[in-house]
């Protein structure tokens, strides 16, 4: 399996507050990420959310890690996906830098 795409968001909101911000705004973007993604899942195992979903028939799995200061992001691509990596990175890094940006009510 190749690397996985990482993206990291600086935050300053700490790490209840970032994972709190997160948790309620994933369930809001499930319908935005319907139309790419299905069969999203995921789970919190401590402050890191495990996700799994279907994409153009391909499984994607990753990892959000929310510490003090930072969200990183991890995602991992089927080889067919990689093309796509530098878009797949950028609309994900411009959709957690809202989440954490915008209270949890305007996502």
């Amino acid at each position: 399996m190749s690397r996985p795409v990482v993206i990291s968001i600086p935050q300053k909101l700490g790490r209840q507050e970032a994972r709190r911000r997160l948790d309620a705004g994933i369930s809001k973007l499930k319908p935005e990420l319907g139309i790419i993604l299905r069969e999203l899942d995921y789970y919190w195992q401590n402050d890191t959310l495990h996700f799994v979903g279907m994409a153009a028939w391909q499984r994607i799995t990753g990892r959000i890690e929310i510490t003090d200061d930072t969200m990183r992001i991890e995602i991992d691509l089927p080889w067919v996906m990689r093309l796509l990596a530098d878009t797949i990175a950028n609309r994900v890094r411009s959709r957690g830098i809202a989440l954490l940006e915008k209270p949890s009510d305007h996502v």
